[in-house]
């Protein structure tokens, strides 16, 4: 694997480790708000909804221009979601914001290894991007329950810079400035993702007709044999972990 591989991996995992942290402190926010229960899996719904609505246009938005642009623009509207929360828009919206970003950078961090990597390294490659996802999902998870403990967050608040106010008073603030911080390196990474130099212009832009060659295709994957074993699998797994 070439160096371009690795930025890409570690642009992937600082990425995902932030949407599992931020998971974590959004659920904090809604406790210290007093929200209904009912809220908290909500949030996983509303960050997911991107990924349904949108399935049939994210794909042509990332073949649009170059894919790390296509990464940076993704997890520049995260770094939006996560400012959102910081000043005080409801979770629900805000996190709302980061699945937008999230269905965007899905199809683009996929794409590029096939623009970057020779056909023999796709499996291999793919592997490793699922591999580092899974890994940053539940670290994610670790560093969020991290970030929104007492003691942990005391002492982080504790430090300051000399005659500077953050502005930073809370656990949930200082909670979010971290998975912002790690927002930004994952878009720094993206910054120096290869550019393939693949020509990046969509054949059509109709929403109609996306959407009608979204719908044929999944017809085509679900009616071959090895296509419905790749999804059900994919379905069963994350479906089985979502509801986790």
């Amino acid at each position: 694997m070439t160096k371009g591989f690795y930025i890409i991996m570690a642009a992937q995992f600082f990425s995902a480790l932030a949407d599992n942290a931020l998971l974590i402190a959004a659920i904090a926010i809604l406790v210290d708000m007093k929200a209904p229960p009912e809220y908290a899996p909500l949030l996983k719904t509303f960050f997911t909804v991107s990924y349904v609505a949108l399935a049939a246009f994210v794909g042509a938005f990332a073949d649009s221009m170059p894919k790390w642009r296509v990464m940076f623009i993704s997890n520049s509207i995260k770094i939006f979601g996560c400012t959102l929360m910081f000043f005080d828009v409801h979770p629900l919206i805000a996190y709302a914001v980061v699945g937008l970003g999230a269905a965007a950078y899905s199809p683009a961090k996929y794409g590029i290894l096939t623009e970057y990597l020779p056909p023999r390294l796709l499996v291999v490659a793919n592997g490793w991007i699922e591999g580092l996802t899974v890994g940053a999902i539940i670290l994610g998870v670790v560093l969020g329950g991290a970030l929104i403990n007492r003691d942990i967050a005391s002492q982080m608040l504790a430090f300051d810079f000399p005659l500077i106010d953050t502005g930073v008073d809370t656990v949930a603030e200082m909670a979010l400035l971290v998975v912002g911080a790690l927002y930004i390196i994952a878009a720094l990474f993206n910054l120096y993702v290869p550019d393939t130099g693949v020509d990046h212009k969509p054949l059509k832009r109709s929403p109609i007709y996306l959407t009608l060659e979204f719908a044929h295709c999944v017809k085509l994957l679900w009616r071959d044999k090895l296509g419905q074993i790749s999804l059900a699998v994919t379905t069963l797994f994350w479906g089985a972990g979502a509801t986790l």
